[in-house]
């Protein structure tokens, strides 16, 4: 008898410490909710896009596809962010869109289960999310 509740809560250990943790990020915006600062919608784009390639690496396209939608809708949202800082001002529209589009196409090629284009759209995806950095980001890294 002992021996069983040993294995058993085992198990149950086991169960619990390899369940997927969920990435900030991945569940979807409220539609009325407060609106979100342009670092932290950059920084959930990051995460999101962090977690595609995780779902990219070990074939898991269902979630692959899931984090490309909600990455999409970070994408349509950056350019009501709050505290959006002048040097994007002008270009956030633009770069967002593409973004939006790029998003559009990983869930096109997760679909499709095509891992080349899946590659693709996430190194635009990442050079994009990159490239949105604030200038001050940019400069803390090279510290």
């Amino acid at each position: 008898m002992l021996r069983a509740s040993c294995c058993s809560l085992m198990l149950v250990a086991l169960l619990v410490g390899c369940r997927v943790v969920e990435r900030e990020g991945m569940l979807p915006l409220p539609e009325n909710g407060p609106a979100l600062t342009y670092a932290e919608m950059l920084n959930r784009a990051r995460n999101q896009s962090a977690a595609a390639l995780d779902a990219f690496y070990i074939d898991s396209w269902a979630d692959l596809e899931q984090a490309a939608l909600r990455l999409e809708e970070s994408a349509k949202l950056l350019p009501k962010t709050k505290e959006i800082p002048d040097a994007f001002k002008t270009k956030l529209p633009g770069e967002a869109d593409s973004l939006r589009q790029d998003a559009g196409k990983l869930q096109e090629a997760a679909r499709a289960k095509n891992a080349t284009q899946a590659n693709e759209a996430m190194q635009r995806i990442n050079q994009r999310i990159r490239q949105l950095r604030p200038a001050e980001s940019a400069l803390d890294v090279k510290k």
